[in-house]
């Protein structure tokens, strides 16, 4: 049982680390632009069940080892940024293709879809080793051994975290969405949302292929 107060205090460290400004609300605006509040707040309960993903191999040791092993952060991390720049590319020329189909009175091709972006979403954050060394570096804090089982407190702490990102992600693809939607009579401007959101993929995908592993 985690003791009432420890877990107050969780909850407000974690709940302000969920509003801050991160990788993960930048993806969702980023793909909310690109296709749509489905699509955002499809993404958003993706990278929500990716981070969970994290926080049970956190709580069963595996997080651990591939943070203490070199080559393996360094090969999820690759594959993690791979995607990213892949789907940010994808974006970015979609976006030109629908917007010169448009220009010459041919429809768009049809947004990739709530479930594909759920899919995305999983894949985006389960390849982000950063995620791993966030809950490895933060949970720990506020598990008591006294208390019981420290695997169970991980994941309940873990879970508190993910869905508070979560929750904040679902506001960003709402205000996302409401962008894109007053921008929807302005076939040019929302071509140039949808670029700037594969942009913005391809830069997180960049900044985490350059990200180092944690020290010791």
């Amino acid at each position: 049982m985690i003791d009432p107060t420890q877990l107050a205090l969780y909850f407000a460290a974690a709940l302000l680390l969920a509003v801050t400004p991160g990788p993960g609300i930048f993806y969702v605006a980023a793909r909310t632009l690109a296709g749509g509040r489905a699509e955002g707040l499809a993404s958003s309960f993706g990278t929500g069940l990716g981070g969970m993903a994290h926080v049970l191999a956190g709580a069963l040791g595996v997080s651990a080892i591939v943070l203490a092993s070199a080559e393996m952060f360094t090969a999820l991390k690759l594959a993690g940024a791979a995607y990213l720049v892949w789907i940010g590319a994808r974006t970015i020329l979609a976006a030109r293709r629908d917007g010169a189909a448009m220009l010459a009175g041919g429809p768009g091709a049809p947004p990739i879809g709530p479930r594909r972006a759920f899919r995305e979403g999983v894949v985006v954050e389960a390849l982000n080793p950063k995620t791993a060394a966030f809950f490895l570096a933060f949970v720990p804090q506020f598990v008591d051994p006294a208390q019981g089982s420290v695997a169970l407190q991980f994941v309940v702490l873990g879970f508190v975290s993910v869905v508070l990102n979560t929750l904040a992600d679902v506001v960003v693809a709402f205000a996302a969405g409401g962008i894109r939607d007053g921008a929807a009579a302005r076939p040019g401007l929302v071509r140039r949302l949808r670029e700037a959101s594969g942009a913005a993929m391809v830069a997180l995908g960049l900044g985490l292929a350059f990200a180092r592993r944690p020290a010791g």
